[in-house]
Order: structure tokens, then sequence, then C-alpha cells
């Protein structure tokens, strides 16, 4: 199925740059300029720096004269505007329309005499940033594309109105394969063991900073010890936090209090339940 996006009269070559972009992450291509202000706008500085590496997109547009010209070889057209119309084709949500679209599409994929049907050629339309869409041009199309937004300020720039549009239908005709899943890690959990180890290194650096008080732990230490028990840590992670905590005693003027495990500390805050908590 054929897909092309035209932009008519554009007046800022910045938005010609940003709506190739935006074709290219949706994985289209097509696209065809009507009347733009500048002759050269696909050569301009702020048309290449907007399109952020779409160049290829650039380098195959089009600049026509006339919409005619733009339409030809497109059998449904589909037209932007950001409010509905007293006249003209019915105004609907991108995401609604295409539904019904591609379900007609693939209804219609055979002929009555079972060779393939003609093939379809959908053509978005977007006006000027000044004025929008002509009526006469809207006139001309099959569906008006309204993207719901907020009705207090729902006026989208051109490039950001071209990619709501182009992801909904490039949704609408499938979308693309999720991302291959990262490869799973081989990192080795800690035992309990290694865990305890490491607490016991981190109370005594706590200690150190003056963070804790051997006097009265309270509960942090079995805090810490749950915390780490939640994150599943690996081996690995415990040989950083045991470098961090030898690197705190190694501090001038570090101070030291006698080696004591989490076990024993959580019997002290057992112990004080009742007297104090934190």
């Amino acid at each position: 199925m054929q897909t092309r996006f035209i932009l008519i009269q554009t007046s800022h070559a910045g938005n010609v740059g940003a709506a190739a972009r935006a074709m290219k992450t949706m994985g289209f291509g097509d696209l065809v300029l009507v009347a733009p202000r500048w002759a050269n706008v696909l050569r301009r500085e702020e048309t290449i720096q907007r399109a952020s590496g779409a160049l290829d997109v650039l380098e195959k547009c089009r600049i026509v004269d006339t919409l005619d010209e733009a339409l030809d070889g497109m059998t449904h057209l589909c037209a932007t505007a950001m409010t509905p119309r007293d006249f003209g084709p019915p105004t609907t949500t991108p995401r609604e329309h295409f539904a019904q679209l591609v379900a007609g599409m693939r209804s219609d994929a055979l002929a009555a005499d079972g060779s393939p049907a003609a093939q379809t050629g959908v053509a978005f339309l977007f006006g000027s940033e000044r004025f929008g869409m002509r009526n006469e041009d809207v006139y001309r199309c099959h569906a008006c594309l309204s993207i719901p937004s907020n009705p207090q300020f729902g006026s989208l720039n051109i490039g950001a109105a071209l990619q709501v549009i182009a992801y909904d239908w490039r949704l609408a005709l499938g979308g693309f394969a999720d991302a291959p899943p990262l490869p799973q890690s081989n990192a080795r959990l800690a035992d309990a063991a290694q865990v305890s180890g490491m607490l016991t290194h981190l109370e005594q650096a706590l200690v150190a900073l003056e963070f804790l008080d051997p006097a009265a732990p309270k509960k942090l230490m079995p805090r810490l010890n749950a915390l780490f028990n939640r994150a599943a840590v690996t081996q690995e992670e415990i040989h950083i936090l045991r470098g961090i905590a030898k690197s705190i005693l190694q501090l001038p003027g570090a101070k030291h209090s006698p080696k004591s495990t989490p076990a024993v500390l959580a019997s002290a805050a057992i112990a004080s339940d009742g007297k104090t908590s934190s």
C-alpha cells in the first residue's frame, strides 16, 4: 500500500525537516511539497538539521506547483484539521478512521474474479502553518482527521501532528516487531553468607561515618538486610558494596568499633523495640 504525506504551502523550512524525520521513524518515505515558501527548502540548513539524519527522505522528496500533481496515483485522501467544519468530509480521529480504512482494504483485497484488486494509495494532507488547510482542499478529501488534544490548547506543530498520524497509521498497518529482549545476565546471586559478610562490613563503615550509633542501633541493619534481600544482589554487587565500605574505613580519622554481626544488631533492635523506633 502506497502512503504519501503532502505539505501544502509550508512556510517554515524546519517543519519540512521535522516531517521527514517523523516519517522515517515510522518507515515512510514518500513526501511531496506543494508550493513551499522556499524554492530551495530541501537544501536549507534548518531543514537538514531538523531532519536529523532522515536525508534519504529529503532526497526523494518532490516539490510540485499544484495539489493535483501531488495527488497523482492516490485513491484515498485524508485532510488534517484541529476543528470540524460545517461542510465537507466527516471529521474523525486518526485511530478510528484507520481501523475502518484498513478493515475495508482487507475485505476488498481481491476483485470479484479472485485477482488482486487495484492498489490503494493513501495520502495525508497538511496545510500551511499560518492558515491550515483551505476549504476547497478539504472538500476533496474522503476524511478529515482531528487529533484529540487539550480543548484549551489543541494546536500542534506540523512535525508533531505528522508524527502522531504516522504512528497511528503504522499501528493500523501492523506496526513494527518488538525489539528483541536483552540477553539474560549470567551474574550469580550472592548467597546468605556473602550478604551477611557485606552487611557486617557496611555496618562498620556506617559507624565510622557516625551514621550508626552502635549503642542504639535501632532497626537500621535489619532493614538494610531486608532491602538487600529484596534487591536480590549479585556477587559482583556485593564486591562493589564491600569496596565502598573498605574505602570509608580507610578515610583519615574514621572511627572504628568492635565488630558485630547483623544478627547481633537485630537482637539488640528487637530488645529495644518497645523503647525506640526508626
